[in-house]
């Protein structure tokens, strides 16, 4: 099995399949290295960034989690269309499974979403994704891989680098007030790698999928949530008007976006059990 994006869930995934099937991690730095190999990691050099490099893969790993980050500018991701040109390469059946995110569906006013929904990507980042959920369609369909897309919110955990809002919290940074607010979903580090995992032998082809919780919160609930559970103060409370003039862009490129994701698909076809359904078991899980 091949790992193209070892960051923290990739090293997750790792971590839970060690000693079960033969690891290879497909790596451009040597940053995590010595904790891949830890794991009993294979090490393969290539960069998604220059596509010659990745001439090796074809024919090396039956099953394939992509999890690397697209290109960090422009409408298109160049790094998914490297790595499934190399994989194609190969003729043996392949299983991939992508790590996308569900910025796709773009703003749902609060609304139920399922996987069949209209993809609507309204920021670049969401629609480098699009871009790269289509090169797997195309890779899929092309090549008569078993491919299939994960639809990720929020990823959280207590052992995450920034996995928490604690920061946020300490620093005291607003929220909107409640009429004002959207919707947010979110899932735990632990659960995402699990749901990698089972995607690779019980996800549909040419199948997407909703990876998140149960829980159903407004993003400011959310922090008043955490706050309550770390003894902090909640945080302040500020009209959308305000908060324009306020807050980062990149902060409130997440507070223009609502949607309430349905997780179906995760439950009854890939039969993943949550080991914390809801953000306050995850955030109390420390």
């Amino acid at each position: 099995m091949l790992i193209v994006g070892c960051g923290d869930i990739g090293m997750r995934v790792a971590s839970g399949l060690r000693g079960r099937v033969h690891l290879m991690a497909l790596t451009s730095t040597g940053e995590r290295a010595g904790a891949l190999r830890e794991q009993g990691v294979r090490i393969l050099r290539g960069d998604l960034d220059r596509p010659a490099s990745l001439r090796r893969l074809a024919g090396l790993a039956h099953r394939v989690i992509h999890l690397a980050p697209p290109t960090p500018e422009g409408w298109t991701d160049t790094r998914t269309r490297a790595l499934v040109t190399a994989l194609r390469r190969r003729t043996a059946p392949l299983a991939l499974v992508y790590g996308s995110t569900s910025g796709v569906y773009g703003d749902c006013a609060g609304a139920r979403v399922a996987e069949t929904r209209m993809v609507r990507a309204d920021t670049p980042r969401a629609r480098r994704r699009a871009d790269a959920e289509r090169w797997v369609r195309f890779f899929g369909r092309g090549s008569g891989a078993h491919a299939s897309i994960l639809r990720i919110p929020g990823i959280y955990a207590p052992d995450r680098v920034g996995g928490t809002p604690h920061k946020r919290l300490k620093a005291g940074t607003p929220v909107l007030r409640s009429e004002d607010d959207v919707y947010t979903n979110h899932i735990h580090a632990d659960d995402l790698a699990r749901a990698c995992t089972l995607a690779l032998w019980r996800a549909r082809p040419q199948r997407v999928y909703n990876i998140c919780d149960d829980t159903c919160l407004k993003m400011g609930d959310y922090f008043d949530l955490a706050a309550d559970l770390y003894g902090l103060p909640r945080p302040p409370r500020l009209a959308r008007t305000a908060a324009a003039a306020e807050l980062p862009l990149g902060l409130l490129s997440f507070m223009g976006e609502s949607r309430r994701l349905d997780n179906t698909r995760l439950k009854r076809e890939l039969k993943l059990v949550l080991r914390y359904p809801t953000v306050t078991q995850g955030l109390g899980s420390s």
